[in-house]
């Protein structure tokens, strides 16, 4: 049997977002979801199996986790563990490219490549539907950057979760000038996680129903928009959504508000730059910093004048990247 495997996933970036859970053991998702997958912010991890260890280490760039973070890498493996029928412990080593916990969706790049690498070193040959079902249990979103260019994450009806996974929906080459600018405010960690923003938006939000809702409306327009390669229409619902979804944040008890003086200020000046016959729209995870669907033709002149905004750090600019693989 294989021992060691590494593999590398990318970053995805919902534009119809996933926002709440039906069943928070299995990360079942309240709603579909639809991302892009970006080249360039990825997750590198390699798993070795070893009967000479005595319990799993695990540590990203290169600092050791302990304690509940740990405990959750550790019920993770005993998916792959329960799978490949073994006991052996593990020692994980994984590094990010680009900032962690800070709502640029390190947990889907870190997932995805976790649950490759772990499956192929303990012998597992597992299809992609399968491999985005066991990321979907460490983090939801890691479901779809199994996946290169856009995926669908379906919702799902199974109290098991075997029909709740991403397809493709469009390969990183079938629409090449496609391009997300992801403008960094804040690569220090966010104060509340994905996670208990989730379970307190679904518990205490008076907005959340209506969330709830309008989704399948804005997947319905996502798909359509994709398929036709309309960037204009793709964008004006993934925008609408993304503030839909922060809207529910707003309203929850007590208020959890991610945003940034300058994450409204990009906010604005998408808006003046659009308006200037730039095309560009934002989207926003759990997290201040910002990301901006666009093309290639305009990619250097929205660049350039985001990172004017008082506040920002640096810009990464993006294509559509490739989907989880071993290196």
């Amino acid at each position: 049997m294989i021992k060691t495997a590494t593999a590398q996933a990318c970053s995805n970036i919902a534009l119809i977002k996933y926002w709440g859970k039906r069943d928070a053991a299995l990360n079942l998702p309240t709603n579909g979801s639809l991302s892009l997958t970006l080249d360039g912010m990825t997750t590198q991890t390699t798993v070795h199996w070893d009967a000479g260890y005595e319990a799993d280490a695990v540590s990203l760039n290169g600092k050791a986790l302990a304690d509940s973070e740990l405990t959750k890498m550790s019920k993770f493996l005993d998916l792959v563990r329960n799978k490949a029928g073994i006991s052996l412990k593990a020692k994980v080593e994984s590094q990010n490219n680009f900032p962690t916990a800070a709502g640029l969706a390190s947990s889907a790049s870190g997932f995805a490549a976790l649950a490759l690498a772990a499956s192929q070193a303990a012998g597992l040959e597992l299809e992609p539907r399968e491999l985005s079902i066991l990321a979907r249990q460490g983090s939801g979103s890691a479901s779809r950057s199994i996946f290169g260019g856009f995926a669908e994450w379906k919702r799902g009806e199974t109290p098991d979760g075997t029909d709740s996974y991403a397809e493709q929906l469009m390969p990183p080459e079938a629409w090449p000038d496609v391009r997300m600018l992801v403008v960094v405010l804040e690569p220090r960690p966010k104060p509340i996680s994905s996670r208990a923003g989730m379970t307190q938006t679904v518990a205490t939000s008076p907005m959340y129903p209506a969330w709830l809702e309008t989704v399948g409306a804005d997947l319905d327009a996502a798909r359509k928009a994709l398929f036709a390669k309309d960037l204009e229409a793709l964008g004006t619902v993934a925008e609408a959504n993304a503030l839909k979804m922060h809207a529910t944040m707003l309203t929850t008890l007590p208020t959890i508000l991610y945003w940034q003086p300058t994450t409204v200020a990009l906010m604005h000046r998408v808006w003046e730059l659009r308006r200037d016959g730039i095309p560009g729209w934002f989207t926003i995870d759990a997290g201040p910093n910002v990301k901006v669907l666009t093309d290639e033709a305009h990619i250097e002149k929205l660049a350039n004048a985001l990172a004017a905004v008082e506040g920002v750090e640096r810009v990464l600019v993006c294509k559509p990247g490739s989907g989880a693989a071993l290196c």
